[in-house]
């Protein structure tokens, strides 16, 4: 696995495109590329492939490409929805009974196509080893002249290094490896976009487990990515099933800066959750952030706010509201503290849903300590028993009990919002289920359960969505964030600089994601503009600075239409305390957006000018100073050729301008 110093990390060399001519929605051209691209892997009953097949295996002592030649296939395709075709590919092995289904979406709005595998063994015996399975195998050529160069970034590494945008040139002859910690995105990120001349590919592995990434170049022009789950080596027995990880690319033309806008509309439009059939609403968030929570001091705290005449959208209730035996790790005995919840957590959530705001509660059911309920009277359920470890999702009894336990305590205690966290390191507690024969079996069972958990509490009550929470930001593969947003995407949010920085590499990626501030300074609070906001208080405190925090929430009120957005960074990427930092996000359907612009602690240049993307030359924006107050209007062309002229007197410093085109075009 690279570490972080060995990448070329993207701060002052990063290439701020003035490309804004470049639509972000994708061209006709593009998504039809896409479709031939899919139609030639994975055919169609009238249609044979003329490309292999996008993934790969080995089968015994053979590899796939040898054994689906000589084993009989069936293909069929439907309109799924208006936007999406599946294509579905089954190969049967007769001599063994294996059936091999690849499940295939092709979207019609998109360049993107995903799949998954799915392997069932139909006979009356074990299999023979299945291995090295990498549902993604995917060769690419680019055209002579510029080299591959790989677009990524580590994920949360609980440092100030979290999400920093990276950059890699493929060199001829190369092969770097990518590998997480542990949980999915822990110290890498599976989300790349592999930008060549005149435009490229985005790969994405969606799998909430331990996965391997390799990008192979050959001497010439070709590069192969390979990526699946790290270790497979197992028989079926009969009857069974499994599936791989998801795989998904997209296609792209042009800059590899518009591609992620169009990576992020897709991810708004098909991958975000959408409870009782609407977008999961951006919001400001309070949380008494007491790690030893006590329901007087909770409500006083909702009492205090309500005092001020600040109104917010929900209420986080933290770890520490169950009977924790002095710690909130003390996970595993789910029972509610009565001495400090005497009236249950319904107390605190009748409360916040008196003060017009929905509750948010926090849970860590995955891992159990020694000494626990669950350890002491279900070790059967438990991968490490009584000594403590994970409840295995991939256990029926165990998920059943989680699904009840869970969904009757939201129900019970009025909580409108699932908190998930998952402060552990899996894989070794999985590998030590498995015999010589099954290695990946306990791990796959795992993350099949833990999918199937979530979507079952959202099919329980369709209104419900899910916080994704893993030590941060550690599992947000693409598979979570189907069903479940990050609103707290690291561990590691002190400062504003942090805040910032992980804003500017994350948001590239994901639309959706949340982090928090305490009561700080106007600086602070617009470093800490989320589509998913919070403030961490006590309310109870009659002296806190309430004008500031109302005067800051009125400012996301006014941004939170474009937070999920298309995203242009407008400064390269920078750690140092002497930079600006700056980007806009913009809507050309609602015919505007924003500009954050930060001016950090010890930089001497008072004045920065930033050109904006994707307006339309042609109109007239009204462009409102959030900091001055006042409002002037310009013309598109002149904000993106001329630019935006942004000038604080003081470091640190930080501007924010809402525009909006007006109705008269320009002279």
């Amino acid at each position: 696995m690279h570490k972080l110093s060995m990448f070329a990390l993207a701060i002052a060399s990063l290439a701020i495109s003035a490309s804004h001519g470049l639509a972000t929605t994708p061209t006709a051209e593009e998504i039809a590329r896409a479709h031939q691209w899919s139609l030639a892997r994975f055919g169609d009953a009238d249609t044979p492939p003329t490309a292999e097949p996008p993934f790969s295996f080995t089968y015994g002592d053979k590899p796939s490409a040898e054994c689906l030649k000589a084993w009989k296939a069936e293909r069929t395709t439907r309109k799924l929805d208006e936007a999406r075709t599946e294509r579905v590919v089954t190969y049967a092995d007769p001599a063994t009974g294996l059936v091999v289904t690849c499940r295939a979406v092709e979207y019609r709005d998109f360049p993107t196509v995903e799949w998954t595998l799915f392997f069932k063994n139909t006979g009356t015996a074990n299999t023979p080893i299945l291995g090295i399975i990498r549902p993604m195998d995917v060769s690419i050529v680019r055209p002579d002249g510029e080299e591959y160069v790989l677009h990524h970034t580590p994920g949360d590494t609980t440092t100030p290094e979290s999400y920093v945008p990276l950059e890699l040139k493929l060199e001829p002859n190369s092969a770097p490896e990518f590998l997480p910690e542990g949980r999915p995105t822990s110290g890498a990120f599976p989300y790349w976009n592999v930008a060549m001349p005149g435009g490229g590919m985005i790969a994405v592995l969606g799998w909430p487990g331990k996965w391997s990434a390799r990008f192979e170049r050959d001497g010439g022009n070709t590069l192969r990515i390979l990526a699946g789950q790290e270790i497979t080596h197992f028989t079926l027995r009969p009857g069974e099933e499994v599936r791989s990880p998801l795989a998904v690319v997209q296609l792209h033309d042009g800059d590899w800066l518009r591609a992620q806008n169009i990576w992020r509309r897709w991810m708004v439009a098909h991958n975000l959750p959408r409870p009782g059939g609407k977008l999961v609403p951006t919001h400001y968030a309070a949380c008494f952030a007491n790690l030893q929570p006590v329901a007087a001091e909770e409500t006083g705290s909702i009492d205090g706010l309500a005092r001020e005449g600040i109104k917010l959208d929900y209420w986080i209730l933290d770890a520490g509201w169950y009977k924790d035996n002095g710690g909130w790790w003390n996970t595993g005995t789910w029972e509610i503290d009565r001495d400090r919840f005497p009236k249950g957590l319904r107390e605190v959530s009748d409360h916040a849903h008196a003060a017009g705001m929905e509750f948010i509660v926090w849970f860590e059911p995955e891992r159990l300590v020694a000494g626990s309920w669950l350890a002491e009277n279900h070790p059967e359920w438990v991968l490490g028993g009584k000594n403590g470890g994970l409840l295995n999702l991939g256990n029926p009894d165990a998920w059943n009990w989680v699904v009840n336990f869970v969904d009757k305590t939201m129900i019970d205690e009025g909580i409108d919002v699932y908190r998930q966290d998952y402060n552990i390191n899996p894989v070794d507690y999985w590998r030590a289920n498995d015999a010589e024969d099954r290695q990946g079996i306990t791990e796959i069972k795992y993350v099949t359960g833990y999918l199937a958990f979530w979507d079952e509490l959202v099919r329980r009550d369709p209104k419900r969505w899910i916080d994704s929470c893993a030590s941060g930001g550690r599992r947000n593969d693409l598979e979570t964030l189907r069903r479940g947003v990050p609103l707290l995407r690291s561990d590691c949010f002190t400062g504003a600089t942090v805040q910032q920085s992980q804003t500017y590499g994350l948001a590239l990626w994901v639309p959706y994601f949340g982090s928090g501030t305490g009561m700080t300074d106007e600086y602070m609070y617009r470093s800490c503009i989320f589509p998913a906001s919070r403030v961490g208080c006590d309310a109870r405190d009659p002296n806190l600075d309430y004008a500031l925090l109302k005067r800051m929430v009125a400012e996301f009120r006014k941004v939170q239409p474009y937070l999920l957005c298309d995203y242009h960074p407008l400064t390269p990427y920078s750690l140092a305390p002497n930079v600006w930092m700056a980007w806009q996000f913009d809507s050309p359907e609602q015919s505007g957006g924003f500009v954050q612009a930060f001016r950090r602690e010890e930089c001497p240049a008072d004045t920065l000018v930033l050109k904006l993307r994707g307006l339309d030359p042609s109109a007239m924006y009204a462009l409102e100073d959030l900091s001055a107050d006042t409002t002037v209007e310009v013309s598109g062309k002149s904000l993106m050729d001329e630019g935006l002229s942004v000038k604080l007197a003081s470091a640190p410093g930080s501007a924010l301008y809402v525009y909006r085109k007006v109705a008269r075009p320009a002279e």
